[in-house]
Parts: C-alpha cells; sequence; structure tokens
C-alpha cells in the first residue's frame, strides 16, 4: 500500500527469453520458484499471486515482507474520486478512499489480517512464473475489484542476481460505478515490502556512487528522487536489495515502518519502497509497465544497475483505453 505499512499467455508481441538452471523440488504446491543459483524469487498462489520470496546466494533467508495482504512486492493501482462506503462495510481506517486494486488482497473484517485475493491462474512454464489474479480492493473487507492483473517473472538473462518482472491490469470497472470518471492518479510501479533488517536505504545516482536516505518510521513514508530510477536498501553484514523501475517518475516513497531490525518476513516491522507513476486508469483500460529486482552486495548491485540502465532507460510503459 502506498500509504501504510501497517495492515497493512504473455502478451502479444512480448518475447522474454531466458536460459537458467530452476529450481526442481519446490517447498509447498502453492510456492512457484525459479533459482539462478545467484538469485531465488517466488510467487505464492494463496496470496495473489504475487511476488513473496527472494533471496540471494549470499543471503539466503527470505527477504519479503509477508505480514499481510496490503505487504509483499505486488501490484497496486488508483482510480477515480476517494470515497467513503463506511456504511458499507468500509474500513474506518481507511476512509475515504478511491478504487485501489491491490495484488495480495484487501483489509480484514476486525481481527482479521486480510483478505487474500483470488487467483485464475497459476504455473511455471520453463523459467518463466506466471499468475493472473482478481485483485481485492483495498479498503473494503473481502470485496473483488473488477479488474485483472496478470504478471511474468522471469531471470535477466546474463545478468546474475537480476529478476524482471512484467505486471498488466486490465480494468472493467462499471460504466455507472461510484468512482467517476478519469482521471490521473498515482501508481505504485510496484509496492514493494522487505524485511526490516534493510533499514539502510540508498538512492542510486550511477557510476557506483549512492546518496543516503533518511526518514523516521512511518506511515506517511518519505519521498526522494533517485535520478536512476533505482533505490536499494541493506543489511547490516552488506547484502542488498534494489528496486529499478524505468517507467516511474521523479517521485518516490520509501521508509521504515515500526523499530528493531527484525529478519522475520512474517513480523510487523518492514521497510517500503513505491516508485511512483502517474497514469490515467480508465474504466476499460490496460496498462503494462516492466521493472527489475536486484540482489547483492553494494558494488554487485552498482555494476548491475548501470547495465540495466544501459539497456533500458528508455523503456516505456504502455497504456491502451478503447475510450480514448
Amino acid at each position: 500500500m502506498m500509504d501504510s505499512c501497517c495492515l497493512s499467455k504473455r502478451p502479444a508481441g512480448v518475447v522474454m527469453l531466458c536460459c537458467f538452471l530452476i529450481t526442481t523440488s519446490l517447498p509447498a504446491a502453492d510456492l512457484l520458484m525459479i533459482d539462478n543459483g545467484s538469485v531465488k524469487v517466488g510467487i505464492d498462489r494463496e496470496k495473489g499471486g504475487a511476488i513473496t520470496w527472494l533471496s540471494s546466494d549470499a543471503y539466503p533467508r527470505n527477504i519479503v515482507n509477508i505480514a499481510d495482504p496490503g505487504r509483499l512486492i505486488q501490484q497496486s493501482y488508483y482510480a477515480g474520486r476517494r470515497l467513503d462506503r463506511t456504511s458499507e462495510g468500509q474500513n474506518k481506517a481507511w476512509s475515504p478512499w478511491s478504487w485501489n486494486p491491490i495484488q495480495g488482497g484487501g483489509v480484514g473484517s476486525e481481527g482479521s489480517k486480510g483478505s487474500w485475493a483470488r487467483v485464475t491462474a497459476f504455473e511455471k512454464t520453463g523459467s518463466t512464473l506466471y499468475s493472473e489474479t482478481i485483485p481485492k480492493l483495498w479498503d473494503m473487507p473481502d470485496e473483488e475489484a473488477e479488474a485483472v492483473m496478470r504478471q511474468w517473472t522471469t531471470l535477466e538473462p546474463n545478468m546474475p542476481g537480476v529478476v524482471c518482472v512484467q505486471c498488466e491490469i486490465k480494468t472493467l470497472r462499471r460504466d455507472d460505478d461510484p468512482w467517476g470518471e478519469t482521471k490521473s492518479s498515482p501508481q505504485e510501479v510496484p509496492a514493494c515490502y522487505f524485511t526490516r533488517n534493510f533499514e539502510s536505504v540508498k538512492s542510486y545516482l550511477g557510476d557506483g556512487k549512492w546518496r543516503p536516505e533518511h526518514q523516521p518510521p512511518g506511515p506517511p513514508w518519505g519521498r526522494t528522487t533517485p535520478p536512476r530510477k533505482a533505490m536499494a536498501m541493506f543489511e547490516p553484514s552488506g547484502q542488498g536489495v534494489a528496486v529499478f523501475s524505468p517507467t516511474a517518475g521523479e517521485s518516490w516513497n520509501f521508509g521504515p515502518h515500526g523499530g528493531g531490525q527484525s529478519n522475520d518476513p512474517a513480523a510487523g516491522p518492514c521497510m517500503h519502497v513505491a516508485p511512483i507513476d502517474r497514469v490515467p486508469l480508465g474504466r476499460k483500460t490496460t496498462f503494462r509497465y516492466r521493472y527489475w529486482l536486484i540482489v547483492g552486495n553494494e558494488s554487485e548491485i552498482a555494476s548491475r544497475l548501470d547495465a540495466l540502465w544501459t539497456k533500458y532507460s528508455s523503456e516505456k510503459s504502455q497504456l491502451v483505453d478503447p475510450s480514448t
């Protein structure tokens, strides 16, 4: 979620190639993983088909915070006006709220940690993980959004420690729904939550240079402008995770939630980063973009980010709205 950390096949014309060793034994049927020896990434059927596992050879523990449906590494979008729907059961902590489909799921009823989204397709083909999800609206207990989310997760060819993720949402809103007409809204591309021990936050400046970022625990989150569209978080031993989102705008949200240095993926405290892009999602819109996850130490991540910038700095998102 953009404002909280508590409670928080393949599209036409797209070709993705990878030739890596993939995991042959899975921890559970509901968790699909790919692994090339330097990075392991997994998606979870029971958690909206979102990314719930990320680790490296040097840091084999799970980096992703999975405490509730608002965490994970996942798709999150906004559209329309903010509505007070408390008379219909809207969570009072999230009122008024806009149309906000979440890949992981929505808030739960009183005393519940949340309601997980429904997955309609979930498969591993070669070195690609694919999921298709009917998302939940974040502010309402167990209300499905009129939308479909799709996601393709692969390993970047010839680049150790790098995961490529392609995201897509197709909105299917009724013409008479209460959120109103299309307007430009901030989109999280994507929303990322990591374990709390990755507390040293840096923006990447290019050519091996970093800028430390500081923010007290939120929400509200801090905002910064990483010039190379990349931010990283490091734990005390020096291992880190970075997000590169070349289609994002200048402003990114980031910051810690809670205290301590917990490495427990199910703990309440966490670290958050979300590249933000302003996109006018209409009632019948298809929006696609890609981002990259990078693991390693500071020098490894810097080298990989330089290579990604050279290849993908001109990357564009795709917005298809038949009404315009």
